[in-house]
């Protein structure tokens, strides 16, 4: 399992970081009870290793403007390994598009979109999407509110998981 690659407090560091991404290296090694330079270096060798991925805030987009959130489910003509990367290419390349995940079953991709209104959503469907080379179909699904979004992983599950291992 790859989470039991980890001890103990590289976890507690993980989990904390997740959580709080702006918290000084000094707070974070207080949280998990060891002193600040072995801290800083677990947590620069968890970035190397791509534990780590990035750190960023949490914005709300709605209160940007970004009234509109649709959830668009892809089908693809062929799904030949060139043709997905292709498409993947796209989305990479599309600002409303904000995630990209290649499903198994009846659909191909699932993309996260934000738009500041359903007209500008509109444009991006009909005219980039739709018409995007090997696209066969895309059903949408607009979002009426959110109920959760949490980032990243569920520590605890984990954590009781490697317990029921040792």
């Amino acid at each position: 399992m790859p989470g039991s690659k980890l001890d103990e407090i590289d976890r507690m560091i993980l989990a904390e970081l997740q959580a709080d991404g702006r918290m000084t290296n000094v707070e974070l090694a207080k949280r998990v009870g060891i002193s600040a330079p072995p801290c800083l270096r677990r947590v620069r060798t968890l970035e190397e290793q791509g534990y780590v991925r990035g750190y960023h805030a949490n914005v709300d987009p709605r209160e940007l403007g970004f009234e509109v959130q649709v959830f668009a489910m892809v089908g693809l003509v062929s799904q030949a390994e060139a043709d997905l990367t292709a498409f993947e290419n796209l989305c990479i390349g599309w600002p409303l598009v904000r995630e990209c995940h290649m499903l198994n079953g009846e659909v191909d991709f699932i993309l996260k979109c934000v738009a500041p209104d359903l007209r500008t959503f509109q444009r991006f469907l009909t005219e980039d999407l739709t018409s995007a080379e090997n696209v066969a179909s895309v059903r949408t699904s607009l979002v009426i509110r959110g109920a959760k979004d949490e980032p990243s992983v569920p520590f605890d599950v984990l954590e009781e998981r490697l317990a029921k291992e040792a």
